[in-house]
């Protein structure tokens, strides 16, 4: 054994196995986008239709006897379906908005129907139920029938319409339409 000094043996660490697993992982990214690239077909908009309803009264053509209700423009476009009347549908009187724009939106349309109290609340069952809103209370208020339907508008707030008959022969009914905001948010 000599005794003589040397130099540290010297180690060095290569860099390429980290930069292989590095490069790896681009090249797989990079296939996968090229294989979603490729295989990609868009987004297709298919166009949906409301169910025909069958039976009970026909839908108006016109909802003309509500543009007071119509007419102002604090109602969000998704609750603009609610806006449809039975056939031989007239206005008994003007309508209302009873805060004028003071506060929720609150609009009522006194309206006469040639039918009866029952057909007149299945029409609106039937035809809003299909549009997205939901029936949450059925019955009487103040001894007068009334169904009440509510759905999230787009504004961020839950709109709720009444239909409630006030006066019902065999053939003519005398209701109210009335739309307004709950003040509650969605």
């Amino acid at each position: 054994m000599s005794d003589e000094p040397r130099a540290p043996l010297t180690t060095t660490t290569s860099i390429w196995p980290a930069a292989g697993v590095l490069i790896f992982a681009v090249v797989v990214l990079l296939v996968f986008m090229l294989v979603n690239l490729i295989s990609d077909q868009g987004v297709t908009s298919t166009a949906t239709t409301l169910p025909v309803v069958v039976g009970g009264l026909a839908k108006a053509p016109s909802s003309a006897v509500l543009d007071y209700c119509t007419s102002a423009s604090e109602i969000p476009s998704n609750i603009n379906d609610v806006f449809l009347v039975p056939d031989g549908t007239t206005s008994a009187s003007s309508g209302n908005i009873p805060n004028a724009g003071a506060g929720d939106f609150d609009c009522y349309q006194p309206l006469v129907t040639t039918a009866n109290g029952a057909s007149l609340l299945k029409f609106y069952k039937t035809q809003l139920e299909v549009r997205g809103w939901a029936l949450f209370s059925q019955g009487s208020s103040k001894g007068s029938p009334q169904s009440l339907f509510q759905k999230a508008g787009n504004d961020g707030f839950y709109w709720v319409v009444g239909i409630t008959v006030t006066r019902s022969s065999n053939h003519l009914v005398h209701w109210t339409f009335r739309i307004y905001q709950n003040s509650e948010t969605v």
